[in-house]
């Protein structure tokens, strides 16, 4: 369940509201296109500016949306404990597969701060939880020692890293059990990731390019290596453009110019800058998206 290309999923808006009707098309365009997990609710999901009632819906639409045929992994990281509890509960009655808990942002809690909020919820919740370490937004990085101890956890069974160490990775595949999964949280060291023994990426590229995303993790995993090399190639451009601004900016534009969703962002999130935009255009445009 916990390895190939997991999209990161966009939460389309209209009007201030969520798009269900985006929201479910975008699942199927997903589906259709190999993906093989879903992450709604996560970071590219702005889940930071979802009220209590939206995350559930995100999530429960998504679930209802799929309907089995992939895994679905809820984001459910808060940076209060409580928080992060109730949403997990919630994943779980709604019946998804696993949840993705980020690592506590803004309070900066200690290494054994961490262990504790994460060992709170996996204590109380029986779902299996993929670990999000992204410094970059939270202000803290989870170390590898602190992975391997919440790796002891049978229900703490993979982690989103996002560090950009592969150094850091190496030492978390090298005292983790077998069992436990490494993703990479960045598109653009899939590949290196893979290398080193992850599995997979969730990803934000998949939301424009599902199905050579999943490719590249596909003949990686099969062993057809230089296949593998020339879909990373492939895809850096693209990745790169995804990162011209705060993500989720440029990802809910590329999927607009695609004519799959408005757009649509939540302050503190605005629109891209014609600049970047202009960019981003003509990246899609070699690569064939619009």
């Amino acid at each position: 369940m916990y390895q190939g290309s997991i999209v990161a999923l966009v939460t389309p808006l209209r009007n201030g509201l969520i798009d269900e009707v985006a929201l479910r098309e975008l699942v199927e365009f997903q589906i259709e296109n190999g993906t093989h997990g879903i992450v709604p609710c996560g970071c590219t999901g702005e889940s930071a500016t979802l009220t209590y009632e939206e995350h559930e819906r995100v999530t429960e639409i998504v679930l209802e949306t799929v309907n089995k045929r992939v895994p679905v992994i809820a984001g459910t990281g808060s940076n209060s404990t409580e928080e992060a509890l109730r949403l997990t509960r919630h994943a779980k009655k709604a019946g998804a597969d696993g949840v993705l808990m980020i690592t506590p942002y803004y309070n900066k809690p200690t290494q054994e701060g961490l262990y504790r909020h994460y060992t709170e919820v996996a204590s109380k919740v029986d779902v299996p939880i993929v670990l999000y370490n992204v410094p970059s937004r939270t202000g803290i990085n989870m170390l590898p020692a602190t992975v391997a101890r919440l790796a002891e956890m049978d229900n703490v069974v993979a982690i989103k890293e996002a560090s950009g160490s592969l150094e850091q990775m190496s030492h978390i595949v090298a005292r983790c059990h077998g069992d436990f999964t490494l993703l990479s949280g960045d598109d653009s060291i899939t590949l290196p990731l893979l290398s080193i023994g992850g599995k997979g990426v969730i990803s934000v590229a998949a939301n424009v390019a599902p199905r050579d995303t999943a490719t590249l993790v596909d003949e990686f995993l099969a062993g057809n290596h230089d296949r593998a090399i020339e879909m990373h190639y492939k895809l850096l451009p693209l990745v790169e453009a995804m990162f011209y601004e705060t993500n989720p900016i440029p990802v809910k534009t590329a999927l607009a110019l695609m004519g799959k969703i408005s757009g649509e962002l939540r302050l503190p999130l605005c629109e891209m800058s014609e600049a970047n935009k202009e960019r981003l255009t003509g990246v899609m445009e070699e690569y064939g998206l619009v």
